[in-house]
């Protein structure tokens, strides 16, 4: 008997990309109808129109309605086409590069302009839609605990550096209330400031209100 062929591996590395591609649009339909009409107005019919998809593949690609605003959040924190763990994000791996809390705080300060500019809008959709829709508003409450966890890690990183002039805990609280997407709409969307002047602004209260007054550079 002659011997078996294996066949070649299949490659759905095309499919996945085609895949990835259309959760894209998506995303971006979804957004700008979230944007434009408000989370409740706001039907999944309307999104996949938008999306120029069949309704069921938005179902399929996101899931239903609040899954869908769940990966609107996270990939407008992380910056992707994906939620990405915050261990994993490009500015954290700079952040434990650096070797002083005045460096790891302008990294961060850095790279929140970015974040929040995709970010502080989504939120004054789950503000206008929380009472009518408590899902979205657990969503929330959800996203800033584990914000605030977040900020714990780095207020012991900052405190690790020995340069903390406050004790880790009042700087985790002070880093969370000021790195808020609320602070920032109120900022940037109401007062007009740009979000690279509120990126600097940050920076520089952060090394003024958590850091010994040896440790801030002068200006």
């Amino acid at each position: 008997m002659p011997p078996r062929v294996k066949g070649r591996p299949y490659d759905n590395s095309a499919r996945a990309q085609a895949s990835r591609a259309r959760q894209a649009q998506v995303l971006a339909a979804a957004r700008r109808l979230f944007l434009e009409l408000g989370y409740v107005r706001t039907t999944m019919t309307a999104i996949a129109d938008e999306a120029g998809v069949a309704l069921d593949t938005v179902y399929e690609l996101v899931g239903r309605k609040p899954d869908l605003f769940r990966l609107l959040i996270e990939t407008a924190i992380s910056g992707g086409e994906q939620a990405v763990p915050a261990d994993e994000r490009d500015y954290v791996h700079r952040i434990h590069a650096e070797t002083t809390a005045a460096g790891k705080l302008r990294v961060y300060a850095e790279a929140l302009p970015a974040i929040m500019s995709r970010l502080a809008p989504l939120v004054t959709v789950v503000q206008a839609a929380a009472s009518a829709e408590p899902a979205l508003g657990d969503l929330w409450h959800e996203i800033a605990e584990r914000r605030a966890t977040n900020m714990r890690r780095f207020a012991a990183e900052l405190g690790g550096t020995g340069q903390l002039a406050i004790p880790v805990e009042e700087a985790a609280d002070i880093i969370w209330a000021t790195n808020s997407p609320e602070l920032y709409a109120l900022l940037v969307h109401q007062r007009g400031w740009t979000a690279e002047r509120f990126g600097r602004w940050l920076a520089a209260s952060w090394e003024l209100m958590l850091l010994q007054q040896g440790e801030v550079p002068a200006r």
